[in-house]
């Protein structure tokens, strides 16, 4: 029997709509937990090129040199201390699977996937996330994002500067 119908079959039998929404989460959560089973542990071919051909090179933390050259570069803009600017953008998604409906709806009813991202002047993006499910605002992806959890629990570059006679020794 294909889901589709399965699906169908199970919710005709809820009575109003906040039923019916409970059954379709349920559900969504049923199929992510066993797609997420069923490859745990193993790379997909996209995967692997994503992490070893791709990520080393081009999608990385900045390193010493990267972070110096970064604190130079925006000083000289008017950001002393400053390593990037981070950013969200919901995406459209068009073709979201029927499955994972409910996880990407925001408020308005589209369904959308969160880019995370923060790219230099030069466009060298050094962090992007993709996909947090539920309907997160800039705000909720900004308290799931290690580097926004790293800074405020202290662990970033060392850099000392000045804004306003206001003293800093940490790169933001």
């Amino acid at each position: 029997m294909p889901s589709t119908k399965l699906f169908k079959m199970i919710l005709d039998d809820f009575n109003d709509e906040e039923e019916e929404e409970m059954a379709i989460a349920f559900i969504c959560e049923l199929l992510t937990k066993r797609r997420t089973v069923r490859h745990q542990g193993s790379i997909s071919g996209h995967a692997y090129i994503w992490h070893d051909r791709i990520q080393e090179k081009y999608m990385r933390s900045p390193n010493k040199d990267d972070i110096a050259r970064l604190l130079r570069g925006n000083e000289v803009r008017g950001f002393p201390g400053m390593l990037g600017s981070i950013d969200c953008m919901h995406w459209k998604w068009k073709n979201c699977p029927a499955a994972w409906k409910c996880m990407y709806v925001r408020h308005v009813h589209e369904k959308t996937i969160i880019f995370e991202a923060i790219a230099t002047h030069d466009l060298w993006i050094w962090h992007a996330f993709f996909g947090l499910p539920e309907s997160h605002n800039d705000i909720n992806v900004l308290e799931r994002s290690f580097l926004f959890t790293d800074l405020i629990e202290g662990h970033a570059p060392p850099a000392n500067y000045s804004i306003n006679g206001h003293d800093y020794a940490m790169a933001y």
